[in-house]
């Protein structure tokens, strides 16, 4: 079984959140995969930008970060390039944006019905992001003030790997390892 794992990452931190999503399906995919007599699954995490087509995986899990309520442009472009092969395939799809506690936004943080009926995806999840203020630009530094926006890490990794593990389950349950 191979596994897509890609992103559109404006400043690293959803792509830490890809690489976590991977390395939880590569184990628990391994995990099940030894129970069948499988030799285990690959898992490819790559830049969304930088995928060509998806018609060599098996499964694929694509998120963005969320600016304004929206994917980034290259996570949005991935799929609705590709949406016709991702319908076609188990796939599952991710954001990372709210901040704070409680997050904000709290209702809506992003707008992905298009892409989740285009690509008939399976889930969608929204994930507290990260905020280095440090790393922004002027404009951005000044949009997170009028906002109040709060700085500080904000992803629950224990929830991020117990969503890659149900996705492992589903495509264990499904014959797919």
């Amino acid at each position: 079984m191979k596994v897509l794992v890609s992103t559109a990452s404006k400043y690293g931190s959803t792509s830490e959140i890809a690489e976590e999503i991977a390395n939880t399906l590569r184990q628990a995919l391994s995990e099940r995969g030894r129970l069948s007599g499988d030799r285990g699954a690959v898992v490819d995490v790559r830049p969304a930008e930088e995928v060509a087509s998806v018609e060599d995986y098996d499964a694929v899990v694509l998120g963005s970060a969320v600016y304004a309520g929206h994917w980034l442009e290259s996570a949005r472009e991935l799929a609705e390039r590709h949406a016709e092969a991702l319908s076609e395939r188990p796939t599952w799809l991710f954001s990372s944006g709210p901040i704070g506690e409680p997050p904000k936004p709290e209702e809506d943080p992003v707008d992905v019905a298009r892409i989740l009926e285009a690509t008939k995806a399976r889930d969608h999840r929204v994930f507290a992001g990260k905020l280095d203020k440090s790393s922004l630009r002027f404009a951005e530094k000044a949009i997170m003030v009028a906002v109040r926006a709060p700085e500080g890490d904000f992803r629950a990794w224990g929830e991020i790997r117990t969503w890659a593990e149900s996705i492992a389950d589903t495509l264990a349950r499904e014959g797919a390892v």
